[in-house]
């Protein structure tokens, strides 16, 4: 046989060369571990051999069986003298139990399944009897039941029922009486509504804010403006029975510039009645009107000289057009000195007010600022406000022109339709902006009082007369506090020289 061109053949000496089988290590056994883990003497294999008990000739090859125990014995064992004694069977149709030897079946009958032990199991339907075993004809029907059955469960005597018809038909009529009764006699929902009446939950005492109010508001009017397409609402105070109206210039002056403008004055019964301007001061920001009605209530006229910082005061008027609106609060300060720009080119407002946290809002201009006896103190004027102009409202910083001053420039306005202040002659301005170093002379008119007492631009004036000047405002409420022609003593620094000059005051 020839063999493959590629066949290797073995080499000479190459079977040599081959390595033989690693000899089995054996290593020595601990005796210790032999004796814990190793086979038991005797036992040659893994597994020992069950052991299967005596195996004599004698038993047959079974095992052997042991006598049970006493106790078992005397448990369950049959009775010394009953060794005959077999289990009993059913007794038969005499009466006899029968034995253990007797050949009669034990069953009554054959045909039952229920007592046949050999009866196959049957999965069907239930047992029922055959249809031959029943009876075709119908049970007998017991009686109906009566209505008194129904009811009560047992036969009634009809007079009982009839008398228990009688009592529910009595029943029935007495309820039926009673809720006529009570529903004629009480209110329906349409009827009339009957309400304890209670006295006056609230004591007004002479001199409280209520009553303060109730007697100052039917002196106090609205005054409404219409010029052309545009209109304001502001206040007045009635000061006289021919009906002079005092109120500020700010709320007339579009109606003095407008001689269409129609002035209407609305009393707080409701009454509107047309207003004419008798005079206005556009620097005190002051005017007067005159209202043909009769007999007009009239406010009780006080002195802003009596106040005092924190005595109680309020404020009427219509801000927003709210009329007879009622405010509270006290007098924060007095102869605060505050200056505003004039209507339509008109000269600067500047007048020493009375400040007070009584809130005034626009619309409350013109209005009374009364004391807690209802006398009137002050003409409520303007607001230091936040916000843009017209958006503001109040922030407990609200001005009144003092009554003292606003009387005495009513009388003559009412007297000669205008008014004159006394002048100094200068133009001034603070020295410093918030600050009370005094008033600096811008410019001196010249031959004014001033430039005759000698004043002179750069001076800056600290004092007129008894009054402190803390800026330019002051100033010129300072000099209107005194007549035309008084020589007033005016202190001022000039060059760092305080130096006091006599001036003849003059007129506006």
């Amino acid at each position: 046989m020839n063999e493959p061109p590629n066949a290797h053949q073995e080499e000479p000496g190459e079977r040599e060369q081959r390595l033989q089988p690693r000899p089995v290590a054996r290593p020595p056994v601990d005796p210790a571990q032999a004796a814990a883990f190793g086979r038991p003497r005797g036992v040659a294999g893994s597994f020992d051999r069950l052991y299967v008990g005596d195996t004599s000739s004698r038993n047959g090859g079974r095992p052997s069986q042991t006598a049970p125990p006493e106790s078992l014995v005397e448990a369950f064992g049959r009775p010394q003298d009953a060794a005959d004694v077999v289990l009993q069977r059913p007794p038969d149709d005499n009466g006899s139990v029968q034995r253990e030897d007797t050949d009669d079946p034990l069953w009554s009958s054959a045909s039952d399944p229920w007592r046949d032990p050999g009866a196959p199991a049957v999965l069907g339907g239930p047992a029922l009897r055959d249809d031959d075993d029943v009876d075709d004809e119908e049970r007998p029907r017991g009686p109906l039941l009566s209505l008194p059955e129904v009811l009560f469960g047992r036969r009634v005597k009809p007079t009982a029922l009839a008398l228990l018809g009688v009592v529910a038909l009595l029943v029935g009529a007495a309820g039926g009486l009673v809720g006529w009764a009570v529903a004629s006699a009480g209110d329906s929902l349409t009827g009339e509504l009957n309400v304890a009446e209670a006295q006056a939950g609230k004591e007004r005492p002479a001199g409280s804010v209520a009553d303060v109010a109730g007697r100052v508001a039917p002196a106090v009017v609205s005054i409404e403006v219409e010029s052309g397409q545009t209109g304001g609402v502001g206040s007045g105070v009635v000061i006289d029975k021919q009906g002079y109206v005092l109120t500020n210039n700010h709320v007339v002056s579009a109606a003095r510039r407008d001689e269409q403008a129609k002035i209407m004055t609305v009393f707080i019964d409701g009454t509107r009645a047309p207003a004419q301007v008798v005079g206005t001061d556009p620097k005190t920001d002051l005017a007067v009107l005159k209202v043909d009605v009769a007999n007009p209530v009239v406010i009780e006229i006080g002195r802003s000289a009596d106040l005092a910082p924190g005595d109680s005061v309020i404020a009427v008027g219509s801000p927003f057009g709210l009329a007879n609106t009622v405010t509270e609060g006290i007098v924060s300060a007095l102869n605060r000195p505050v200056t505003a720009p004039g209507e339509n080119g008109e000269p600067a407002v500047t007048y020493d007010a009375i400040q007070t946290d009584a809130a005034i809002n626009p619309g409350n201009s013109g209005g009374a600022l009364v004391d807690s006896t209802g006398a009137l103190v002050g003409i409520n004027s303007m607001i230091r406000t936040v916000g843009s102009a017209g958006e503001g409202g109040s922030i407990g910083l609200g001005f009144a022109i003092p009554i003292d001053q606003a009387i005495k420039i009513s009388e003559a306005l009412v007297r000669d339709g205008a008014v004159k202040h006394a002048e100094l002659g200068v133009n001034a301005a603070s020295v410093s902006a918030n600050t009370s170093q005094g008033a600096q002379v811008r410019n001196v008119v010249q031959g004014g009082p001033a430039a005759k007492a000698g004043i002179t631009e750069g001076d800056v004036i600290t004092k007129v007369g008894d009054r402190q000047v803390r800026n330019a405002a002051e100033l010129t409420v300072a000099v209107r506090q005194h007549e035309i022609g008084q020589v007033v003593p005016i202190r001022l620094v000039r060059q760092g020289r305080p130096l006091t000059v006599d001036v003849t005051l003059g007129s506006d």
